[in-house]
């Protein structure tokens, strides 16, 4: 026991003290945890106060002898409570159910005593007179309960002596409400399969026989099969069965003893979906109950249901139920290619639900059609497989040279590399890039976008090696908007993916994307990505001159507009460089750009070139210098008006005037509030380029 000696002790010595009690206290204390700890379901407070106040052998309720929840708690001296959530009683702790359970000797046939407080609560007068009703009266709140468990524990310890209870309760059973609230409490539990299942369903037909078959009783069953004749394959008024109510249960030992009766009719469908027995439990995966009917001749092991079109396979393999699946597809008139109304094979069931040992038995079916879609969104086997991340799955179908790896669901015509490299399963990756009939270079058709691509997009360092490992890959291939993977991989800023991208001697470093006019480059520096800046500038095929669409804006100029010292030391090692490209809307040069923002360092890197041309003015006739002194960067300014000494002055040449020396009633010239630094997060359209590919 995990909870430790000191609390078994605890629990023993409180067990002592509450049977130490006196009166009708310590039977109650006890009888209260009894309950708490066996029944079925929580109760709620009423129900556990109705069913301590049942005196067996009694004709009818007692409401006086109904004890009240605080009673109760006091009783159990604190071993029970109420959620307040639900007004449900449970133990005060998991560990005191740990501690009860190992010992099983502190209650005495549990399960037979609250069958019997069962029976008599049903048996009583004011419960017989009842009529139908679609639910318990507030009068009688344990009445919903006993109807519906006191079979399940009646079977756990047998009947006993209390099969006269029972046997009275079904002899009448037509007519009495508990046959109601039992055929209702099922039809609860299976909503999924019955959605249209009211609080009226009709309940002609649903005998004592067929109420002891669900519950499983086979005592009960044989006693009632031999007390008059009965039509075994009578039906209830939604078609099913007393086999049928059996299967639901997977109660093998009662189903085994109706098959024995020449009369039976193994193979009855429901007129509810038409279901029949075979559905029902290879549904719950019940081997057993399987097993006997598919040894009639007379069942047909592919008969689906009416409202979704599940066979039995289909039943056994969406819950995983492999023994089940095993013993249908032994059958030689098994067909494992049946759909559903959604298109959805036993196979693609079973590879949904990840189950492997399922999906290698269909596999093992030559007969097998491994490509089946569903009808909805195109998912095939290996698709599902692939977007439900079952490694072990898509293994085994990959097995089949006959699973075509390149099949795309017709959503965006997205094949099963897409959507591995789009997660980044490397594992996935590995194992579809291992059949040579893949194509690695399929886009999808909403945005061109192929799995390297994704792969880039997202920063999947992995998948990105695995896929550039195949000699057919296209690592240039671009999107719609003509971003390749080195760009997108360079907005996202995976140095990991671009130092892969970049060893590729077939990569093209300056293809731009369409809407922008952004190359890799430009990219990283709009960015504010240095070490990718570096990356790029490392391959000598990397123009560094490429400005963008936008005013023809080049790398530098985009630098040193935003005073990145780093980007522009990095750029200026280029000796093919420009330091002095304008742009095309306001002439502006990367010096200007400087100045104007008081960017000294770039403006003294800029300055260390000795062809960069300081005299040169904008559109509007403004020069650097003039800038910097109107803004009132003295610094920069200084720097610029500075002579440079690796440029002597020629002899032949007068001293030209200091034209650009600030003049304070000039005000074009006169000091200004510096502008605010410029953020990179302004020069970099990518944040909205790549948002489409984002919504996953």
């Amino acid at each position: 026991m995990t909870m430790g000696n000191h609390l078994g002790d605890a629990y023993a010595t409180t067990l002592i003290r509450i049977k130490a009690q006196k009166g009708s206290r310590s039977r109650l204390g006890m009888e209260a945890l009894m309950w708490v700890l066996n029944s079925e379901r929580p109760l709620h407070t009423t129900e556990l106060c109705h069913a301590l106040g049942v005196k067996i052998g009694s004709p009818d309720l007692d409401v006086e002898n109904i004890p009240t929840i605080r009673t109760l708690l006091a009783c159990s001296l604190g071993l029970i409570t109420v959620e307040a959530s639900s007004s449900t009683v449970r133990l005060v702790h998991f560990s005191l159910q740990e501690y009860l359970s190992d010992n099983l000797s502190i209650f005495q046939s549990p399960h037979s005593m609250i069958a019997e407080v069962c029976l008599t609560y049903l048996g009583f007068r004011c419960v017989r007179e009842l009529s139908q009703l679609s639910s318990a009266p507030s009068t009688l709140p344990f009445l919903k309960y006993a109807s519906g468990y006191w079979g399940t524990h009646m079977r756990k310890e047998g009947c006993g002596s209390l099969a006269p209870l029972a046997l009275r309760l079904l002899l009448e059973f037509e007519q009495h409400i508990s046959s109601q609230l039992l055929f209702l409490r099922y039809y609860e539990d299976q909503r999924y399969w019955e959605p249209d299942c009211g609080e009226t369903c009709d309940l002609k037909g649903f005998t004592g026989l067929h109420g002891a078959a669900f519950f499983g009783i086979v005592e009960i069953v044989a006693t009632l099969l031999a007390m008059r004749e009965w039509d075994i394959n009578a039906t209830d008024a939604r078609g099913r069965t007393v086999l049928a109510w059996a299967a639901v249960g997977g109660h093998s030992d009662v189903v085994a003893m109706i098959l024995q009766r020449k009369d039976t009719e193994a193979d009855a469908a429901g007129t509810e979906y038409g279901i029949t027995p075979l559905w029902l439990a290879a549904t719950g995966g019940y081997e057993g109950v399987v097993k006997l009917l598919l040894e009639r001749e007379d069942i047909n092991p592919n008969t689906a249901d009416t409202k979704y079109g599940y066979t039995p396979l289909l039943c056994a393999t969406a819950g995983g139920h492999e023994r089940v699946v095993k013993l249908l597809l032994e059958r030689k008139d098994i067909n494992p290619n049946t759909a559903n109304t959604k298109g959805n094979t036993p196979l693609l069931c079973a590879v949904a639900g990840g189950h492997e040992r399922a999906v290698k038995l269909l596999l093992e079916r030559e007969d097998i059609n491994p490509n089946t879609a569903e009808t909805k969104y195109g998912y095939t086997p290996l698709l599902c497989a692939v977007a439900g991340g079952h490694e072990g799955v898509v293994k085994l179908l990959l097995e089949r040279m006959d699973v075509d790896p390149n099949i795309a669901k017709t959503e965006y015509a997205a094949t099963p590399l897409w959507l591995a490299a789009w997660a980044g399963s490397e594992g996935l990756v590995k194992s579809l890039l291992e059949r040579e009939d893949i194509n690695p270079n399929s886009v999808d058709t909403k945005y061109g976008r192929t799995p390297l691509w994704r792969a880039a997009e997202g920063g999947h360092e992995g998948v990105v090696k695995l896929l550039l490992e195949r000699e057919d890959i296209n690592p240039n291939t671009a999107n719609t908007k003509g971003n390749t993977p080195l760009l997108c991989a360079v907005a996202g800023g995976h140095e990991g993916v671009i130092k892969l991208l970049l060893e590729r001697e077939d990569i093209n470093p300056n293809t731009s994307d369409i809407e922008h006019g952004y190359t890799p480059l430009l990219c990283a520096v709009a960015g504010g990505h240095e070490r990718v800046a570096k990356l790029l500038l490392e391959r000598m095929d990397v123009d560094p001159n490429i400005a963008k669409a936008e005013y023809a804006a080049t790398p530098l100029w985009l630098a040193a507009w935003a005073g990145s010292e780093g980007l522009v030391k990095s750029l200026l090692e280029r000796e093919d460089i420009n330091p002095n490209t304008a742009d095309t809307k306001y002439g502006r040069t990367p010096l200007w750009r400087a100045a104007e923002g008081g960017h000294e360092g770039v403006v003294k890197l800029l300055l260390e070139r000795d062809d960069v041309n300081l005299d040169t003015p904008n559109l509007n006739g403004e020069t650097a210098l003039q800038l910097a002194t109107s803004h009132g960067h003295t610094r920069v300014a200084e720097l610029l008006s500075a002579p440079k000494p690796s440029l002597p002055v020629p002899a032949d040449i007068d001293a030209a005037p200091n034209h650009l020396s600030p003049d304070p009633s000039d005000p074009l010239q006169s000091p200004s509030q510096s502008p605010s630094r410029f953020r990179f997060r302004r020069l970099n359209p990518f944040r909205r380029m790549l948002s489409p590919s984002s919504k996953r």
